[in-house]
């Protein structure tokens, strides 16, 4: 007889069973306290079928690998298997503009201009398919809609301002558009929008020393003002930057790449990452631009680079699209553990404290996330 005393994860001969699950307990049953927040439970824990998918895959080889501690020798290899998670989530929460940016490529490469179909009709039904299609799979859900469409609204009010004043212009063809706008430009905003929203979900976003969110408000009030009334007066964009740093400034922003008890969790100084997304936009607005999308005046003549001034202006708007966000999903601090729904009208219920929920989601692991004067981690 067996000795009820000896761990499960001993073979007769007592060693170790390699092959046997790290997060598993003596009875063969799964360890809640390891067990990978949404898995078996879809999109309702917060995880769409794919984003979960991504989880398990890496907890399988973190298993299988030995890496689930990460010390030692193994550290370096635990954090390179990090990093492929992050690219693999940051480029599925980037999904719908990167699939627009491709359909616009394509349609510059391949699309007749003879066509009975406009390319810009082209490029609105195919975003409207994509949009549908996000939504029909349940890759994105109705709470990240909300925040679309008021990029949609949002963007389409100022596209209409600025083709009419003449920052940029579309090409004069097709149907679906409000005077000189096609209607697909509006969803490249709602792609800015949707890759914020599910970022903060499938990262589980937390922030030390977030500023007050009527305060956020009002700077970002006045960045989308400025976007027009500097047509006329003053362009007071550096002020607003900043107004920018002065709010956000000691901000840091917490993350998990792995949503387990034992994931690391992350830092990032708030500016630094805005700065980088619209760093990311810039480049993806010089690939849209040489695919005809838009194009600006100087490159009416012949395509050649996008200003880099315009980084200055993608940095203001992803200030803007943050505090749209936060409408929604308010920010939260890493110590929190009220409901989801407590933090605000809308937030993902992926926060809920219960059995299958690790405590370290909370902020209960060994690292003080609580402690803002203590910030490990930061990249």
């Amino acid at each position: 007889m067996s000795d009820p005393r000896a761990p499960a994860s001993r073979t007769r001969s007592g060693g170790g069973d390699p092959r046997a699950p790290a997060n598993r307990t003596r009875s063969g049953a799964e360890d809640p306290a390891q067990r990978v927040p949404g898995a078996g439970k879809g999109p309702a824990s917060g995880f769409t079928a794919v984003e979960e998918a991504i989880d398990r895959a890496a907890h399988r080889f973190l298993d299988r690998r030995g890496l689930r501690e990460g010390r030692g020798s193994s550290r370096w290899r635990r954090a390179a298997v990090e990093l492929a998670v992050f690219a693999l989530k940051q480029g599925w929460a980037a999904i719908f503009g990167g699939l627009l940016l491709a359909c616009i490529l394509a349609a510059r490469l391949w699309w007749p201009d003879d066509a009975p179909l406009a390319r810009n009709d082209a490029l609105t039904i195919a975003a409207v398919l994509i949009q549908a299609a996000m939504l029909a799979l349940r890759l994105e859900t109705l709470r990240e809609l909300w925040v679309v469409v008021l990029f949609h609204v949002a963007g389409t009010v100022m596209e209409l301002f600025k083709t009419d004043v003449g920052s940029w212009a579309y090409e004069a063809e097709g149907l679906l558009r409000i005077g000189a706008v096609p209607l697909f430009s509006g969803f490249m905003y709602a792609a800015v929008g949707s890759y914020m929203v599910r970022t903060m979900r499938m990262f589980d976003l937390r922030f030390t020393r977030y500023p007050p969110l009527w305060a956020t408000i009002v700077v970002a009030v006045g960045i989308y003002a400025n976007f027009f009334t500097h047509h006329f007066i003053w362009d007071v964009r550096w002020v607003l930057v900043g107004a920018v740093l002065v709010l956000w400034v000691g901000c840091v922003m917490r993350f998990r790449v792995l949503r387990t008890q034992r994931g690391t969790q992350l830092g990032m100084p708030v500016v630094v990452a805005f700065g980088l997304v619209a760093i990311v936009i810039w480049g993806a607005e010089n690939l849209a631009t040489l695919g005809g999308a838009w194009l600006y005046p100087n490159q009416v003549d012949g395509w050649q680079p996008v200003s880099g001034s315009k980084i200055v202006s993608w940095f203001l708007l992803m200030i803007l699209s943050v505090v749209l966000v936060t409408l929604v999903h308010r920010p939260r601090r890493p110590d929190d553990r009220s409901p989801a729904s407590a933090a605000g009208p809308g937030s993902p219920d992926v926060h809920r404290h219960d059995a299958d929920t690790p405590p370290a989601i909370h902020g209960d692991d060994t690292t003080d996330c609580s402690n803002e004067n203590k910030e490990p981690g930061h990249v």
